[in-house]
């Protein structure tokens, strides 16, 4: 059989948290091709970080096979860990950092891709930042009235 090129997909992701603690909600949404899904979620008691972690976990969760990942958030803490920190953290077994059960689902649920973060201002007009922010928070409302 002959190698195929991966795919490469786009994935944008945000998160919302109403307080941090407090009801939160995560929103992406997948591209290939110019094919578009969109996928959304959150928790009652978390922050915007994980949140914002949770968008990109999620997102990697839809994916059937080995892709070529571009992550474009507006989460800096999101996009410096995977271009710039995850390896250190994981050299010093995650000493002093914030959400390593999410960090761990990350490694393992992004290990058979290869990934580049791309960090995009938030609330600047980017049409697919502000519809992931726009399921995020919608998302973060539904689980507040809820509580």
């Amino acid at each position: 059989m002959q190698n195929q090129a991966r795919k490469q997909i786009t994935l944008y992701s945000d998160g919302s948290s109403l307080g941090n603690p407090g009801p939160g909600g995560y929103g992406g949404i997948l591209e290939f091709k110019g094919v578009r899904k969109e996928y959304f979620g959150g928790d009652a008691h978390t922050t915007n970080n994980r949140m914002e972690l949770q968008a990109v976990i999620e997102g990697l969760k839809l994916l059937k096979e080995p892709c070529d990942v571009e992550i474009i958030s507006d989460s800096s803490y999101v996009i410096k860990a995977i271009n710039e920190w995850l390896d250190g953290w994981v050299r010093k077994n995650f000493s002093k950092v914030k959400n390593v059960d999410l960090w761990k689902e990350y490694l393992e649920i992004s290990s058979p891709h290869t990934i580049r973060g791309t960090w995009v201002r938030g609330h600047n007009g980017h049409p697919e930042n502000e519809r992931c922010d726009e399921l995020a928070r919608n998302e973060a409302e539904r689980i507040k009235l809820t509580l």
